[in-house]
């Protein structure tokens, strides 16, 4: 059986992230044809998922290693996927020295160089320049990879638009769920069994504490003056100290923690609020609130390629005194809350339960490697930069391991 062998930043923690949450699809879907190998230089945590038990071979690899050289040689995929632009960096070198014919896919999870250009610019109060030394970084880890997954469409506007990447190189692949059925509605409990406001969030993400600190300094006050018997509860993995500094029992504003089912958790409450300041990609917080049957409030940025003709499952605005309005609006009139509801649903599974790009991904990864050769050679700007990899990032990673033989 043909092999895939995915290099991970981390090991997969689909409880505590979006992006472990979409590693593990991709590993389950290519497991349906592949014999499935994953490999991390980063120490397991206690949320990290077992992927023995779902029948994937697990290996420890080292950074800046010729051990890496020889482990790739001895398995020999067909098919290698980096997640995220930093892991082909270190390893997209050694990949194509060593296994020339195997096919390389980045997964970018969502563009780095655009959440962070937006972290700068809302940090400085600037217009957003995207042309950053990360953005060199990444979009030359694309360019030289064989095909790149891209999880929102105006992400790929931006890269062929604004950056000339050949569209031929990247494929949209959104969330994957399974569509929501009638059954699923009526198990949800309903408006009347629902109660306070709830946000969710991976608090190593930077965009997840900026937000927090956005509902506790704009938005909870105004809201828990006009809704007395209300709490706003704060859920989300790695709470740091300064999130836990923010738990207010008094003003009604909960610091709860990692949620060991993040749906599950959602479902309860009556409203998510999501004045998400900066990102990029799909935001798996709110494919969770349609699945949860929860209306959301967001931001235009947070809520970005995951609307459907305008049409959202809640209320979408930047303005503060707007969106305590409409995030009270939701919490207090039925009718409003339940169309919502039932609009969400709808995006849910017009967007994210069409699993033919699963399918789709499989027949392109095919057809590329029948014929690999010419594919390569209708992109001469990835030997370039391959070449280029090839000179800088390899002695510097050949120095470094010399640097640590040395030390030892």
């Amino acid at each position: 059986m043909l092999k895939v062998l995915f290099i991970g930043l981390v090991w997969p923690e689909p409880t505590s992230s979006a992006a472990g949450w979409r590693m593990l699809h991709l590993v389950r879907l290519f497991s349906r044809g592949y014999e499935v190998h994953f490999a991390s230089a980063a120490g397991k945590g206690e949320h990290s998922c077992d992927l023995t038990s779902l029948g994937i071979v697990e290996h420890t690899i080292q950074l800046n290693d010729s051990s890496f050289d020889c482990f790739i040689r001895e398995l020999a995929p067909s098919i290698v996927v980096f997640d995220r632009f930093m892991v082909e960096e270190q390893y997209g070198w050694r990949v194509a020295e060593h296994c020339p014919d195997s096919l390389r896919i980045l997964d970018t999870e969502d563009l780095h160089f655009v959440r962070l250009a937006r972290q700068e610019a809302f940090k400085k109060a600037q217009t957003v320049d995207y042309r950053s030394d990360t953005a060199k970084r990444e979009i030359g880890a694309i360019l030289r990879s064989d095909l790149s997954l891209i999880i929102s469409k105006e992400e790929i506007t931006l890269l062929t638009e604004d950056f000339a990447v050949p569209i031929e190189r990247l494929f949209y692949l959104p969330f994957q769920e399974e569509k929501l059925t009638e059954a699923h509605f009526s198990y949800l409990p309903d408006f009347g069994q629902r109660k306070d406001f709830v946000f969710i969030g991976n608090f190593i993400h930077e965009p997840n504490w900026r937000t927090v600190e956005i509902l506790k300094r704009d938005i909870w006050p105004e809201i828990k003056k006009r809704e007395a018997d209300a709490e706003l509860h704060i859920f989300g993995a790695y709470v740091s100290e300064k999130v836990l500094q923010l738990h207010k029992p008094k003003e009604r504003f909960l610091i709860k923690g990692r949620a060991e089912d993040a749906r599950k958790t959602i479902a309860n409450y009556r409203v998510l609020l999501a004045p998400i300041p900066f990102g990029a990609g799909a935001k798996g917080k709110l494919v969770d609130a349609m699945y949860s049957g929860t209306p959301s409030v967001s931001s235009r940025i947070g809520a970005e390629s995951m609307q459907q003709n305008g049409e959202w499952g809640g209320f979408i605005t930047d303005d503060s005194a707007a969106f305590v309005d409409h995030s009270l609006q939701l919490y207090r009139e039925k009718t409003i809350w339940e169309e919502k509801q039932k609009l969400g649903f709808a995006i849910f599974n017009s967007l994210y339960a069409d699993n033919s790009y699963s399918e789709r991904l499989l027949k392109a990864v095919l057809e590329i490697q029948d014929d690999i050769i010419s594919f390569r050679k209708s992109n001469f700007i990835a030997e370039i930069l391959m070449h280029q990899s090839f000179q800088s990032t390899k002695y510097m990673s050949l120095w470094i391991e010399m640097k640590n033989k040395n030390k030892s």
